[in-house]
């Protein structure tokens, strides 16, 4: 049943560098703190699991497979409180192929794998290119999954609006100098698809590198809904069916169809 209502949180949040089991068990504290506020989705950053230091990814202990019981806190906590719990990680898929990956722990117990499309620099020598892109669905919520440079690429966001998305939402790495485009590329995406839009990124600092901060949550108009500061912390925003309707209706009066189709 569609429901008229989405609460979302996202994880601004600051690994502890490639420990896969410690990220693991603060991700399901945060489980248990988003579900508190009513959230039914939970998104956090890119490589929520180790941090962005592609150079500690020659350890396989940093790689994440299907069966990896260091999830198994995690799939907990998303069955125990109802929230599908999107985590980053680098995947080792059953046939060897090798994702720069978001990671939807779903409360029945599935998981939806999702690799980085436009993939970048060094992530080329050790990341394929992500190809399968499916949906998750929530009460009646289509949720597209974006891993980073994903959301600058405005044919990926246009390919997500034309299955049906209603929320976008980008695990992320931006930094300092780069907050003009963490607000424009998911303010772009929101009001030309009239989808919201989440971004959860890194806190903190790594290999060359410092958070700019900010993750948040885009209303379908363009406009932030709400906004992280720098640091490690947790931001949750109310989804209204009524807003993308009114808005996907005023665009079919006016005869504009945005860049879908």
């Amino acid at each position: 049943m569609e429901s008229d209502k989405l609460v979302v949180a996202v994880a601004q949040h600051a690994p502890v560098p490639g420990d896969v089991a410690e990220n693991a068990r603060r991700a399901a504290t945060t489980v248990a703190v988003a579900a508190d506020s009513g959230a039914r989705l939970l998104l956090f950053p890119l490589l929520s699991l180790t941090g962005y230091d592609l150079a500690r990814l020659t350890d396989s202990a940093c790689w994440v497979t299907a069966e990896d019981p260091r999830l198994d806190v995690v799939r907990e906590a998303s069955r125990a409180h109802g929230v599908t719990t999107v985590v980053g990680a680098a995947w080792l898929g059953p046939d060897g192929d090798r994702l720069l990956a978001s990671l939807a722990l779903s409360p029945d117990g599935s998981v939806e794998v999702v690799g980085k499309r436009y993939l970048h620099r060094d992530e080329r020598e050790l990341f394929e290119p992500g190809v399968s892109s499916p949906l998750l669905e929530i009460d009646g919520w289509r949720i597209a999954l974006a891993v980073c440079y994903d959301a600058a690429a405005p044919e990926h966001a246009l390919e997500m609006a034309g299955k049906g998305a209603d929320v976008y939402a980008v695990s992320a790495l931006y930094t300092e100098g780069q907050e003009r485009r963490l607000d424009v590329h998911p303010a772009a995406r929101a009001m030309d698809h009239r989808m919201y839009a989440l971004v959860g990124n890194l806190a903190g600092a790594g290999a060359g590198w410092r958070s700019c901060g900010g993750s948040g949550v885009w209303h379908p108009d363009g406009r932030r809904l709400v906004e992280a500061g720098l640091g490690p912390q947790v931001v949750v925003a109310v989804l209204e069916r009524a807003e993308l309707d009114r808005l996907r209706a005023d665009d079919a009066k006016a005869g504009y169809r945005g860049q879908v189709g």
